[in-house]
Order: C-alpha cells, then sequence, then structure tokens
C-alpha cells in the first residue's frame, strides 16, 4: 500500500521539486490554495501532509497557512502536517508546532533533507496507527478496569470470567503495581455478590496490635478505648467479597485465626464470647514469594492451601507483549480528557522510551509519569523528557522496529527450536521447518547456529 503525501504550495515550480522529491513508494497529491487543499485532503485523505505558510490571498504573509492549519487538524487529527517556512521565519515555525503541527521545514528546498522528514512523518503515523488498532482491537479484556492486550493478561481475564460466578478462594500473586487489587475488584464485580459490599484491608498497612480487630472486630470493653462495640472487616463484608492485600504480611499469631475463620466460616470479636457466622468470599493478594515464606517459618503452610485455591500469577508489565503502549494510550486519553488536553498525543520518541523502559512500578509507575507528562509538555505531542523516561537512541527497540530484524530474529529462533526439536537431525529439523537439507545448512551458516548440542 502505498503512502500518501498531500503537497500544497501555490509555486508550480516548486511543486514540481518537490513531487520529484520522493521515490514510487509514494503517492503524491498537489493542491495550490485553501480550496484545493481542503477537497484534497477529504478526497485523498493523506497521512502527511507539507503546507507552505504562505498561500494566496497572502502569499506573502502566513494567515492563510495557519488558516488553512487549523482546518486540518480539525477535519483530520491524526495527519501529520510538516509547515514548510523560510529560513528567517522560525518564529512562525515555532507557532505552527504549538498548534499541533507535526515538524517544519526550511527553504530553500533541499530534496533529501525534505524525504528525510517527510518519512519520519510517514513512520509517526504508522505507529499512532498501530497503537490505535491495539486500543481498539487489541485490548480484547472484557474485564472491568482491565486494559489488555497481551496473550498472558487476556488468559487471566478469560480465567476470572470462569471463576467469579464461582466463591472458590483466590489468591492473586504479582510484584506490586500489577493491578492485583482491580483483578479482585473485577472478580467480585462479576459474581453473584456484586450487589453486595467488597471490603479491602491491607494486611501490611496496620500495625500488628490493631490488625486483629480491624479484621474481626472488637466487643464493648475489650481494651481500653473500646467504648462500644465494631464490627470488623471481615463482617462489614457479610454477603459480599473481602479482599486481603499483602496477605504475605499478616503476623502468624493471625494465620492461626484466620485460618480457623476460612475453615469453618465463624469469627470470634476481640473480646467477645459468641462465635458469629458470617458468609463472604475471601480474595487474597501479594507480592511476596509465598513459597518462600513458608520455607522461612512465617507463614503457614495450611493456610496457603487453604487460600490459594485457584491462584492467579500476574505478570509485570515488562513481561506483557504489547501491553506497555496499550495501557499508556488509555491513560493518555483518560487525563487528557481530565485535564481538557484532547488533541495530546505521545511522540515518537516517548512511544519508543514507553516500549523499552523497565517499568519496575508496573502500572501505578506508569498513572504517575503520565499524568506527569500530561501537564509539562509543551504543544501537541509528549515527548520522552516529558515521561522522565531518557531512553538510549541505540537501545534494542530502534532495532526492534526495523522489519528485516523482526523477520530474520525470528528465522533464527525458529531454526533453533527446530534443531533442538529434532535432536539436531538435520534431516527431521528440515522437515519439521518445511524446507530442504541445503536451504536449512545456508540458513544455519547464514545465522551462524550450531548444529550439534553443546
Amino acid at each position: 500500500m502505498k503512502k500518501r503525501l498531500l503537497i500544497i504550495e501555490d509555486d508550480p515550480g516548486l511543486q514540481s521539486q518537490m513531487r520529484w522529491s520522493f521515490d514510487s513508494e509514494v503517492e503524491v497529491s498537489i493542491a495550490e490554495d485553501h480550496a484545493s487543499a481542503i477537497a484534497a485532503l477529504r478526497r485523498f485523505e493523506p497521512e502527511v501532509i507539507t503546507l507552505d505558510l504562505g498561500l494566496p490571498p497572502d502569499p506573502g504573509g502566513a494567515s492563510q497557512g495557519f488558516a488553512l492549519l487549523e482546518e486540518i487538524l480539525r477535519l483530520s487529527p491524526t495527519t501529520k502536517v510538516i509547515v514548510v517556512t523560510g529560513r528567517e521565519d522560525k518564529d512562525n515555525a515555532v507557532r505552527a508546532i504549538g498548534m499541533g503541527a507535526t515538524d517544519f521545514y526550511q527553504k530553500p528546498l533541499d530534496g533529501d533533507i525534505l524525504s528525510f522528514v517527510v518519512n519520519r512523518a510517514f513512520r509517526l503515523a504508522e505507529l499512532e496507527r498501530e497503537n490505535r488498532e491495539l486500543v481498539s482491537h487489541g485490548s480484547n479484556a472484557r474485564v472491568k478496569g482491565i486494559i489488555a492486550a497481551s496473550p498472558q493478561m487476556l488468559e487471566i481475564c478469560r480465567t476470572i470470567e470462569k471463576i467469579a460466578p464461582t466463591d472458590v478462594t483466590t489468591l492473586i500473586l504479582g510484584e506490586t503495581g500489577t493491578g492485583k487489587e482491580v483483578l479482585a475488584q473485577a472478580l467480585h464485580d462479576l459474581s453473584n455478590r456484586s450487589k453486595q459490599p467488597f471490603a479491602a484491608i491491607n494486611c501490611a498497612a496496620i500495625p500488628e496490635n490493631l490488625l486483629e480487630s480491624e479484621l474481626f472486630g472488637y466487643e464493648k470493653g475489650a481494651f481500653t478505648g473500646a467504648t462500644t462495640s465494631k464490627k470488623g472487616k471481615i463482617e462489614s463484608a457479610h454477603g459480599g467479597t473481602l479482599f486481603l492485600d499483602e496477605i504475605g504480611d499478616m503476623p502468624m499469631a493471625l494465620q492461626a485465626k484466620l485460618l480457623r475463620f476460612l475453615q469453618e466460616r465463624l469469627i470470634d470479636r476481640v473480646g467477645g464470647v459468641k462465635p458469629i457466622p458470617v458468609d463472604v468470599r475471601v480474595i487474597c493478594a501479594t507480592h511476596r514469594d509465598v513459597n518462600q515464606l513458608i520455607s522461612s517459618g512465617t507463614f503457614r503452610e495450611d493456610l496457603y492451601y487453604r487460600i490459594s485455591e485457584i491462584t492467579l500469577s500476574v505478570p509485570p508489565v515488562r513481561d506483557r507483549e504489547g501491553d506497555a503502549i496499550v495501557i499508556a494510550q488509555a491513560l493518555l486519553k483518560e487525563f487528557s480528557r481530565q485535564m481538557d488536553r484532547a488533541t495530546l498525543a505521545f511522540g515518537e520518541d516517548a512511544m519508543r522510551a514507553i516500549k523499552e523502559y523497565h517499568w519496575p512500578g508496573n502500572v501505578r509507575e506508569m498513572i504517575n509519569k503520565i499524568k506527569r507528562a500530561t501537564i509539562m509538555a509543551e504543544g501537541k505531542r509528549v515527548t520522552a523528557s516529558d515521561l522522565e523516561l531518557n531512553i538510549d537512541s541505540d537501545g534494542p527497540e530502534s532495532s526492534a522496529l526495523n522489519l528485516r530484524q523482526v523477520r530474520e530474529d525470528a528465522e533464527r529462533h525458529a531454526i533453533e527450536q527446530a534443531l533442538q526439536t529434532a535432536g539436531y537431525n538435520m534431516a527431521q529439523a528440515a522437515r519439521l521447518l518445511g524446507v530442504t537439507r541445503p536451504t536449512l545448512y545456508n540458513l544455519t551458516d547464514k545465522y551462524r547456529i550450531v548444529t550439534s548440542p553443546a
């Protein structure tokens, strides 16, 4: 499919020069004034436009160019506009960028530089189109609050849909900031208890001497200051869902009492003498390695088996294929709406940085970064600097955008996998790959793949 470029220029000589700056892969259309430009925009739907600000009836000024730029961005917000200005006309170039133009090019005409600037705009348009498709089609997660396109998260969403209607006790494992509470809320919302209370408590945030009374409640006079009886979180969740966040940090003394509740569905308030029956669904979560906690003697093994009838392991953002951009785009859209900056979009460097960054704080960190960038961004583009994500421009992500490199990496991986599966028998590996043995030998030589086990 050819790239579509619209050149808006009133000088016939420059029109011809600019047209011949591009190869046959670019389909070029020409417009010489406001009316013909809008007509071409509607009919031709270009991905990139070069716009000379000096158009009739004001060829010596920029009033017509700015008016046309404003209308183009209103009619086609995703089109990339490159403003063409005079050598001494930097103020108008800066103003145009502030209005939403993607880039600017200064006369006199240099075909190579013009081609470079335009191709860069085409690449940005392609990246943004892919990201829009991911947001609109890739996020197949039907679970409220979950934005996902990766196979890992979509599988978790399918599991949530299956187990939500049951009362099975669920343990959610994952790093801090991966959205464990969002998943717990989704389990509640999709269950038959959705109209009943959802009570959440963070076991790591409450001092040990207060946690018991917060969970189980207390009777009047149970301790100094207990002037009235009070229900705990478990009892207040009756009929609904109890979410125990960071259960890996629960003190050992309370683990025994929680185990009794899970087995019998009865609680004893602090200072109470009469057990109270409670009907509640229990969901737990932790960022800790529970098996390691059991080995170190800080978590009861019998409690672990009781809370993990179903276990969901939530991958970090860095391991979710394609999710970083999908989540970032959704967050930017939401924050832009809240702050009345609806035309804000990620620049090419920002999108590359989002893909390449490790995201140690996961979604929680991403929320903070993008909210800050929404406030700090100048003009219409969020940059990597706005996100405070400074990634090496020669990093691995820059090569990952090269289609040839992606194909070679995939081919190399397939050959290595076939060799391992075939026990390094070249004839069998060739059959698995659907190629001849000579072809396979050529490919292993090309990629310098070892053809015998180490």
